[in-house]
C-alpha cells in the first residue's frame, strides 16, 4: 500500500484527511499540522476573528463535503455542530461556502 504525508493548517487537518481518503482510498494517508493551541495560532496570524471565521468555514466543509462526494463521512459531535451554529449566528461567516454550493 502506498502512503502519503499530508501537512496542513491545524484547523484544516481533519477536512484534508477526509478528502484524501475519499479520493485515494487505496493510499494510507497520514495527516499532520503544526502543534499549537488556538490562542498561539491566533496570535501567530494576528487576527483572532479571522481565525475563528476560518475554523467555522473548515468545519462547514467537514459537514458538507461528504454530501457532495468530496470527502468521507466523519462523526461530528452534536456539541460541535451546536457551537458551529452559534458562531454562524454571531456573524463568523466570512469563510462559509456560497449557499448554492452547500
Amino acid at each position: 500500500m502506498s502512503s502519503v504525508l499530508l501537512v496542513s493548517k491545524p484547523y484544516e487537518e481533519r477536512r484534508s484527511c477526509a478528502m484524501m481518503r475519499k479520493l485515494w482510498p487505496e493510499v494510507e494517508v497520514v495527516c499532520a499540522s503544526t502543534s499549537m493551541g488556538l490562542e498561539e495560532y491566533a496570535d501567530s496570524i494576528g487576527d483572532a476573528r479571522m481565525v475563528i471565521d476560518m475554523i467555522v468555514g473548515a468545519l462547514q466543509r467537514v459537514l458538507v463535503f461528504p454530501r457532495l462526494g468530496l470527502a468521507i463521512e466523519q462523526d461530528v459531535p452534536d456539541t460541535i455542530v451546536a457551537a458551529f451554529e452559534r458562531l454562524c449566528a454571531e456573524g463568523f461567516t466570512s469563510r462559509l461556502m456560497p449557499k448554492q454550493q452547500r
